[in-house]
């Protein structure tokens, strides 16, 4: 009887002590997430200025010396490019000039009176930075290079780029010609959104036709992060004596793309790659609310969805507003109901339009429908107190059916 009592106590010590061992395994691995996670604190660099973006958002996610006007070499044919794609035909033949084929520095080696495709010249602009092709884009496009300068400042105008001014399509230093870190990152997110840009900003090797030689001409990027980099899609380096190195770069990472800037940085292809993954790892993009999903209160629901790259703890800050339309409005007898706005901090980040779902408001009557009030604040401002995980949930559950995913 005594050895079957010690047999079984020397079962439950064990027992026991796996139990201890699988709690002190747990606690090892949160406090290890813990430790894991994202610094709040940028990597250093060696820029003179900096800027990362988010191209859904448009968000600046860190700035250095972001507004400070400097000199950007050949980052200037991101707007050369994003300019003629929206005002040329992309297949168009562009005939080069005497001023064009004896441009000055980087060079695709166009001769004068040849005729090359408007699409196949900004694929020689952005990936071999031809100084030759950008003037040959700008006379096509603006008429003259100075036609097409006032094209480049009047959408600089448009985007808000207020530390931005432009000369010439190519970059080359001249007085007056200038942008800051944050306005490219502004505007790379900008011409990111647009499908031809991005394929062109993106392609490694392109071959086009060569009407002075048997052979094609074959250009190969000049932008290293496309092979340096995991998820690397653009977008354009820069150099000249007095604006040194530059360079601007994207990356696509589990449905998120980031833009990187640099000006005046040795050491620019590991400081972008430090920036990227500071970015993915710090200001993740997060789904607040998809297309088409019914708010519970009302007849309506969302018409496109929200994302944003929150930081963790801002996550818990967000506040979302249900803002009606009149109904006596226009835009009310379209199908409208009114927007969702998206607050953090007291400033909109976001929005969505709401419109009307016909069958739930076919099926309840007028009198039982309920009337939102104009602006107010979502459940989200008194759930700041909770996790993000929680809260979040909450505040999507209060608005909608499906309380998002």
């Amino acid at each position: 009887m005594l050895l079957f009592l010690a047999r079984r106590f020397n079962i439950y010590r064990l027992y026991m002590l796996s139990i201890c061992m699988t709690i002190a395994a747990a606690l090892s691995a949160s406090s290890a997430a813990g430790a894991a996670r994202p610094s709040e604190k940028p990597p250093a660099n060696q820029a003179k200025a900096a800027a990362l973006a988010d191209v859904a958002s448009g968000r600046i996610l860190y700035s250095q010396h972001g507004d400070e006007p400097m000199k950007i070499a050949s980052l200037t044919k991101i707007m050369t490019a994003i300019v003629a794609i929206e005002h040329g035909n992309l297949e168009d033949k562009v005939k080069v000039s005497k001023r064009a084929a004896g441009k000055e520095g980087s060079s695709l080696y166009l001769r004068a009176g040849e005729a090359i495709t408007l699409r196949n010249a900004l694929y020689g602009l952005m990936l071999r930075s031809g100084n030759d092709a950008a003037i040959a884009i700008a006379e096509h496009v603006g008429g003259s290079v100075e036609g097409f300068a006032f094209l480049m400042n009047k959408k600089a105008e448009e985007l808000g780029l207020e530390n931005s001014h432009f000369m010439n399509p190519h970059g080359l230093d001249e007085p007056g010609h200038h942008s800051s870190a944050n306005d490219l990152a502004k505007l790379a997110v900008y011409a990111l959104r647009n499908p031809e840009f991005k394929k062109i900003v993106g392609t490694q090797v392109r071959t086009a036709p060569n009407p002075n030689d048997s052979w094609d001409y074959k250009w190969v990027n000049k932008n290293k992060m496309l092979q340096m980099y995991e998820g690397a899609d653009g977008v354009k380096t820069g150099y000249t004596k007095q604006a040194l190195r530059t360079l601007v770069s994207s990356a696509t990472r589990g449905g998120q793309q980031l833009v990187a800037v640099t000006l005046n940085d040795r050491d620019d292809w590991k400081d972008h790659a430090s920036l990227l993954d500071y970015g993915f790892a710090r200001f993740p993009l997060v789904r607040v609310v998809g297309a088409g999903e019914p708010l519970k209160e009302y007849p309506f629901e969302t018409a496109e969805g929200f994302a944003y790259p929150f930081a963790e703890e801002e996550r818990e800050r967000l506040e979302i507003r249900l803002v009606p339309l009149n109904p006596e409005s226009v835009q009310y007898r379209l199908g409208y109901r009114g927007q969702l706005k998206f607050m953090l901090d007291g400033r909109q980040v976001g929005g969505v339009p709401l419109v009307a779902d016909a069958e739930r408001e076919a099926s309840t009557p007028k009198s039982g429908q309920a009337q939102p009030q104009a602006d107010r604040p979502s459940v989200a401002a008194t759930a700041s107190q909770r996790t993000f995980g929680t809260a979040f949930q909450t505040v999507l559950k209060a608005l909608l059916l499906q309380g998002g995913e």
